[in-house]
């Protein structure tokens, strides 16, 4: 079994080594999902790879931010330097980047779990494709996990250390629409991290604790996972050393049939350098959310007691060099490197470099003596950076000829009563798979209005529709109804021209432009929809506890929250994306369908929106905002850097 382990930076790099990863993920300066961390130069990749190799670890590239029709040549120029630095993968979100590197036939490829692959059809999908690997979905417990490799050949590889999204496989828009840094671009904000109100509820009530799976370790071996991953390509390098040095050994004991496989002092040290909470995760079915605090706190010590520089700590988890902070309830009061320790049995006493006001305290352990050894040897080793790329290369995408004519209307619904306001104006209706899924088919038969069944956007085992239409929110519905006629959601993020595989109609990702969609059309014969009415999937998550209304965060704006009938939760944009004004110029593109959400609407509202759209009706536009509050058009203007 193979641990890999994160590398943002070269010293990170380092760390791995010395900790005893087989494997390291890294990213150049451009296409990678954490365009912050600092990540390698061309010259330093090449120069890593080498390093990693002399060391017989292997190096995978992150190439997988979602790639525009623009940017292909770059990114296709990219991955030939990739080639010719000798990187043993590459981990791509993107399947129309990945359509061409396999293409090419001369690289390996690892579905990234942006990809959101989280069942056995999807692994399927990915095998029949050519991809070595699936990186799955963060979501499945052992069980799923299980019968996916019992049903495929693939590779796959599982995350088992380290921080948890809080949306389905990192399909997050809300750091998108809200601040305009797109997760899918590497830019992600992290609002799940910040303060909000529902109900009675209110704190960080989208914060989820750090993975860590180590118990998870002997099944995994024994189902036959292929790689265990550490999360973290932004964390410090005694981070990434500790982890790998604990998970390596705790891979070799697992291999070897110990019934421990991590003692006390290597949890202590991974508790200390980076936590925010732990949970076993979705991996062993344990709660997934901390909503305390979303920041590391390190090692929980326990109470402590202030004489002013006398400090009385409750533990006896501390010695001369560790470092110490003090919390009153959730506010942080300060903290210093530990010089001494007197005392014992349970209580010992340090001194404060400063006035700490008399008083109880929570104490946590944030740094430990052996970190500034671990530094230590981490700088001593030397990289060397070698040359960079040399060519570029030019795509071959001859211009597509489009037909021009007036869209049609798609309208999603979610209830009986809605589907029947807007059916005088509809083409077709995407239906959620709910209790009223077969009355409504019923309905639309009789109209002569097309129906097609919208999926579940996760289902690790994919409901039975029958055969008529459907519209798939993964590859492995995709797959699983590859007989049907199959439309796409945006969540599927259709980026540019080369994206696959094949369906009916493609909802464009609404994370697009007008000029990036213009340039999708231009190169594609496919069929298009833009998503031109509705409140966007900021989030869709597995959390169990978030209750049902209006999140509210530090801004004032209000997030509708509903559970649906497979008990996932959705948070929507607190604006509705309106693109009335600009249906004539996405026509001129070559848009074939606008998409019409009117789903948790008002039958009267989502009647009234069908008629301003189905006549173009600009003169009812100041009415119709009054009914749904703030319009917004999204990324149609300026898309996402």
């Amino acid at each position: 079994m193979e641990l890999l382990a994160p590398v943002g930076y070269p010293d990170a790099l380092k760390a791995a080594v010395l900790g005893g990863a087989d494997a390291v993920y890294l990213a150049g300066k451009d296409f990678g999902a954490r365009r912050l961390a600092d990540n390698f130069s061309d010259e330093e990749l090449r120069g890593a790879v080498r390093y990693a190799h002399d060391n017989k670890l292997r190096v995978y590239v992150t190439v997988n931010t979602l790639i525009k029709e623009s940017e292909l040549d770059s990114a296709a120029s990219f991955v030939d330097f990739l080639h010719s630095a000798e990187v043993d993968a590459l981990i791509v979100q993107d399947r129309g980047l990945m359509r061409y590197i396999l293409d090419r036939g001369d690289m390996k490829v690892h579905a990234s779990t942006q990809m959101g692959i989280e069942s056995l059809d999807g692994a399927l999908w990915a095998q029949e494709e050519g991809l070595e690997r699936v990186i799955l979905s963060r979501e499945l417990s052992l069980a799923q996990i299980n019968a996916i490799k019992e049903g495929s050949k693939i590779d796959l590889e599982v995350f088992i250390h380290g921080a948890l999204c809080y949306c389905f496989s990192g399909g997050c828009l809300f750091s998108s629409m809200l601040g305009g840094r797109s997760g899918n671009r590497g830019l992600c904000a992290q609002p799940c991290r910040k303060k909000y109100v529902l109900g009675k509820d209110q704190g960080y009530l989208l914060s989820t604790a750090d993975t860590f799976g180590v118990d998870s370790i002997p099944e995994l071996l024994r189902i036959g996972v292929a790689s265990l991953k550490i999360e973290g390509r932004m964390r410090s390098p005694q981070y990434v050393y500790l982890a790998s040095k604990v998970y390596s050994e705790a891979i070799r004991r697992a291999e070897q049939g110990s019934k421990e496989i991590i003692t006390p002092r290597e949890r202590e040290l991974l508790e200390t350098v980076f936590n925010r909470g732990f949970s076993r995760g979705y991996l062993m079915d344990d709660t997934v959310m901390q909503t305390e605090y979303p920041d590391s706190r390190g090692l929980p010590l326990g109470k402590a007691t202030s004489e002013g520089h006398r400090v009385k700590v409750w533990t006896d988890k501390l010695a001369p060099g560790d470092g110490i902070t003090f919390y009153k309830g959730v506010n942080k009061v300060g903290g210093f490197e530990v010089k001494k320790v007197s005392g014992g049995k349970g209580v010992v006493q340090v001194e404060s470099p400063f006035f700490l006001n008399p008083g109880d305290y929570v104490a946590y352990k944030t740094k430990d003596r052996e970190f500034d050894v671990i530094q230590e040897r981490i700088s001593s080793v030397q990289l060397k950076g070698m040359r960079g790329r040399t060519q570029s290369i030019h795509l071959d995408r001859p211009r597509a000829q489009r037909n021009k004519s007036e869209a049609e209307l798609s309208f999603y619904a979610s209830s009986v009563s809605v589907m029947q306001a807007v059916l005088p104006h509809a083409d077709r209706i995407y239906f959620e798979l709910n209790r009223q899924w077969e009355e409504a088919r019923q309905i639309c038969t009789e109209a002569g209005v097309e129906f097609v069944t919208l999926l579940p956007r996760f289902s690790p085992e994919i409901p039975e529709v029958g055969e008529g239409a459907v519209m798939a929110c993964t590859v492995g519905q995709m797959h699983h109804y590859q007989k049907n006629k199959v439309y796409t959601y945006y969540s599927l993020n259709r980026f540019n021209s080369l994206t696959g595989p094949k369906a009916y109609q493609h909802t464009l990702s609404v994370e697009l432009s007008a000029n990036d969609i213009d340039d999708v059309c231009s190169r594609t014969s496919d069929r298009l929809e833009v998503l031109s009415y509705g409140r966007v999937e900021l989030m869709v998550s597995k959390d169990p506890c978030l209750i049902e209304g209006f999140l509210l965060d530090e801004r004032g704006k209000r997030f509708q929250v509903y559970r649906d009938s497979h008990g996932l939760v959705h948070i929507l944009n607190s604006s509705v994306t309106f693109l009335l004004d600009h249906l004539e110029e996405m026509e001129e593109m070559g848009v074939d369908s606008f998409g019409i959400d009117v789903r948790r609407h008002h039958p009267d509202l989502a009647k009234l929106v069908a008629e301003v759209y189905a006549g173009r009706d600009l003169n009812n536009k100041a009415a119709l905002r009054k009914k749904c509050g703030a319009f917004t058009a999204a990324h149609f203007q300026d898309g996402v850097p």
